[in-house]
């Protein structure tokens, strides 16, 4: 049918329109939309949606027909490919980068969870590792006490020849032992609970809660001398202490494996808020280090107790019943002087302990160590029966020296006191007040917790002159044993080992609290236990 104008009118109109809504479709670039007629070739240019629609549908039909296409070309670009191929372009490579990404999540998954395996795995394995040293050394240290006490027995204190082991139950074990340590530890409660002395508060423990606490330590050593002298008076045996050695050890040994017991099964009880900072909920280590910080009943704290009562004011009486029965073995005359002399500046030592009683309240013991077997074990046992070797070996084997000579030992002694004495004030004096005008001349750095380190008085000299002076009287009350044994050296090689391990803990947790204020601190105060030595 032949077309007429009107109808060839029409149809232009109508194609132009379609263009200009299908460039209004895709967008309008700065530069006018051009339009030209498509020639048949064996590569078309790129076609228009509806185009493409139009020729596969007209392929359907075998029909040929020459379609108008119209591509829009940006001026803001310098390539020619449109926008609406640029978006499915992105598109692609965006569907293309999913599982990428998502292997890349995966992989990252992975490799955090195989960490964290890892980590838990070598937690595991330093606890299991430090559980058997702990076991260990739990079964060396009773090991250790026997054997001092049975190779320096009567005459004979020497290193060379293997201890004779008594090899019967009562040589270990009597009634009246028992009787005795029970009673002498149930004293102690009796005067640490009595109303004398005031009360002040310890350290803020979780949550801010503090403790109360009775210091009435120099009361009870006092009303425990009396005690002694009034049985010296009545002539009770003050010799029962030394023929009872073993069994007095044995029963301290014993009392506190089941003290430690207690402690261990009543932790398991305890708040969160209670327990130690190293309590980590192995059975072991627990056991052995303590979970529960401060175990109390009623107001009377365990550890606390056990710190400074039976075992320390036990030292003192020890060495008094050594000393009195060597005067009395002697018809009443003067006791040789070094057993005389070691006696008086340990007693010295446990006197002051007692005088200043508040500052063990600051001590590392009592504000981060939990009470368990070490500490029982150290306080009953240790402290009585392995820091009289010297006042034991002196009884047995009295040595006679030269006035000048004591003279001297005396002077090192009391220069370790000193040391110890002062630099212990200086630091509860700071401790208390840092600005106390009588502290105005003292040197400190100040840290980001709010607490400042002294870093001149006694604290410049080394960052533990207090062990420095532990470390000097350790030596001056060996001394006068001579140098035919080495036995008697046990208590200063027991302090320079306990000190030593005790700095490097002291060390590596002011170094975590403190960060780069302890930095500081140790470019100032550069030695740690003895100035231009170590």
């Amino acid at each position: 049918m032949p077309t007429t104008p009107g109808r060839k009118a029409t149809a232009t109109f109508r194609s132009k329109t379609r263009s200009r809504s299908r460039s209004r479709g895709r967008g309008r670039s700065k530069s006018p939309a051009r339009t030209t007629k498509a020639k048949p070739s064996p590569s078309p240019t790129r076609r228009s949606r509806s185009t493409s629609r139009s020729r596969t549908a007209n392929s359907k039909k075998a029909v040929t027909t020459t379609k108008t296409t119209t591509t829009i070309v940006s001026s803001s670009n310098t390539g020619t490919t449109p926008q609406r191929h640029s978006a499915r372009i992105a598109a692609i490579q965006q569907v293309k980068c999913v599982p990428m990404i998502q292997e890349a999540e995966e992989h990252k998954k992975l490799i955090y969870v195989s960490t964290k395996t890892t980590t838990k795995e070598s937690d595991a394995d330093v606890l299991t590792h430090g559980s058997v040293i702990l076991f260990l050394t739990a079964v060396f240290l009773p090991v250790l006490v026997y054997g001092l006490n049975l190779m320096c027995k009567g005459k004979r204190c020497t290193l060379r020849a293997f201890p004779d082991c008594p090899n019967k139950l009562c040589d270990y074990f009597n009634l009246n032992s028992a009787l005795a340590f029970f009673g002498w530890y149930a004293f102690q409660v009796v005067l640490a609970l009595i109303p004398a002395g005031r009360v002040v508060d310890g350290q803020p423990l979780k949550g801010g809660r503090r403790l109360k606490y009775r210091l009435n330590g120099l009361f009870a050593l006092i009303v425990s001398l009396v005690a002694f002298g009034v049985g010296v008076y009545l002539k009770y045996p003050v010799n029962f202490v030394r023929q009872n050695w073993i069994q007095l050890m044995s029963t301290a040994l014993v009392f506190s494996f089941v003290q430690s017991v207690y402690l261990y099964l009543r932790a398991r009880k305890a708040t969160p808020g209670a327990l130690a900072p190293k309590a980590t909920g192995n059975v072991v280590s627990d056991f052995f280090l303590g979970r529960e910080l401060n175990p109390c009943i009623g107001s009377l704290d365990l550890k606390f107790f056990n710190e400074l009562r039976p075992g320390l004011i036990g030292w003192v009486i020890i060495n008094l019943c050594l000393l009195v029965e060597a005067y009395q073995s002697k018809g009443g005359s003067l006791p040789v002087y070094p057993l005389a002399m070691v006696t008086f500046f340990q007693f010295l030592y446990v006197a002051d302990s007692l005088v200043f009683e508040e500052a063990i309240l600051t001590t590392t013991d009592i504000t981060r160590e939990g009470f368990g077997f070490m500490l029982c074990f150290g306080d009953l046992v240790l402290v009585p029966f392995t820091y009289t070797l010297v006042t034991r070996f002196l009884f047995f084997n009295p040595q006679q020296w030269p006035v000048g000579t004591l003279v001297a030992i005396g002077f090192l002694a009391l220069l370790g006191f000193l040391i110890f004495r002062g630099s212990n004030s200086q630091k509860n004096q700071f401790r208390r007040n840092p600005y106390d005008p009588a502290l105005a001349h003292l040197e400190s750095i100040p840290t980001s917790s709010g607490r400042r380190l002294l870093v001149s008085g006694w604290w410049g000299l080394c960052r533990h002159p207090n062990y420095l002076g532990d470390l000097l009287m350790a030596l001056a009350w060996s001394l006068p044993c001579g140098f035919a044994h080495g036995l008697p050296y046990y208590y200063p090689i027991w302090m320079l080992v306990q000190l030593v391990h005790r700095q490097y803990e002291d060390d590596q947790w002011c170094r975590k609290k403190y960060r780069a204020a302890w930095d500081r601190y140790c470019e100032r105060v550069k030695y740690r236990l003895v100035p231009y030595l170590y």
